[in-house]
């Protein structure tokens, strides 16, 4: 099983250029994975990627969700000052922002001995270790992947880490966005993933103090590369 894992930080991408990005990793991979299984003897390496960032106000939709899940039209996305995309991940609609951390692992799944919905398990249990350092339980929500908290109380339960990804001969992209200092105001222009009765939060709200954001993304770095065994680059 092969690990081995390019790590990097895009900072603050605009959606569309860390989309184009992602695919120019995921064709290297699955080219590679094309060229391999035609060249058995002499086959190219191949390493998984691992990508951050932050966006600016977006507002991407899954292949799978509905437009009206958007609640606003083009000239209020401009008034403040977001963007908006169909996207060809799973899931329905969501907000990524400044002040969260967007993670799109570019995995040959295959080379790593998961299927998609191990994928996923895995990473629902990276995020759940993470914001387990800072006193707070995630969980998985039957129905509806992410992590959240507090899903049992009727009411109460809300969503801090969204997930949504593509699998394609086995190799991912996309894949998760965690609230951190996230401006939560701008989930209110959607019904989060679809859902139209429960909340999202972020770190910065559930402990009523900003986080140091690099802090917490060199947190979430560790949390991923022991739940995946990455070998990073």
């Amino acid at each position: 099983m092969n690990t081995d894992t390019i790590f990097e930080d895009l900072n603050t991408i605009e959606y569309k250029k860390a989309w184009d990005y992602q695919e120019n990793k995921f064709n290297l991979i699955v080219n590679a994975k094309l060229f391999n299984r035609e060249h058995p003897d002499a086959p190219k390496e191949i390493k998984h990627y691992l990508l951050f960032c932050e966006h600016p106000h977006v507002y991407t939709l899954g292949k799978s969700g509905a437009v009206n899940n958007l609640l606003i039209n083009d000239a209020f996305l401009k008034q403040i000052n977001a963007t908006y995309y169909k996207s060809n991940r799973g899931g329905d609609i969501t907000y990524h922002g400044p002040g969260q951390i967007v993670g799109y692992p570019i995995f040959d799944l295959e080379e790593m001995g998961l299927t998609v919905k191990s994928y996923i398990h895995q990473l629902e249990e990276a995020i759940i270790n993470c914001i387990a350092d800072y006193g707070i339980k995630g969980e998985r929500l039957d129905g509806a992947t992410g992590v959240w908290i507090d899903k049992e109380v009727p009411g109460k339960a809300r969503k801090i880490c969204a997930i949504g990804v593509k699998a394609s001969r086995y190799v991912s992209m996309h894949g998760f966005a965690l609230n951190v200092n996230t401006d939560l105001s701008y989930f209110n222009h959607i019904n989060p993933c679809g859902f139209v009765d429960k909340g999202v939060t972020s770190l910065q709200k559930e402990l009523g103090v900003e986080q140091d954001f690099e802090a917490v993304k060199t947190n979430l770095k560790g949390h991923l590369q022991k739940v995946f065994k990455l070998n990073i680059l």
